[in-house]
């Protein structure tokens, strides 16, 4: 597990069990963002100033009709 506390899912979570999200740690310089449903594998780690404009990049690209990453 990634050395990181605080962890927190989505409050988006899509339909059915609310199993497809993902959760975050906020921390002082880096959020943290991991798989709900693999917390022990990779964690993704951006600087706080860059969240905002990667969950923007995330919604505009599901907007858009593009195949997801």
């Amino acid at each position: 597990m990634a050395p990181f506390g605080g962890w927190r899912r989505s409050s988006y979570s899509g339909g059915g069990d609310g199993n497809n999200c993902v959760e975050i740690a906020n921390l002082p310089t880096i959020v943290a963002i991991r798989d709900s449903k693999d917390p022990a594998r990779a964690t993704i780690a951006v600087p706080v100033g860059a969240f905002a404009p990667f969950v923007e990049a995330l919604k505009a690209r599901a907007t858009s009709g593009l195949a997801p990453f």
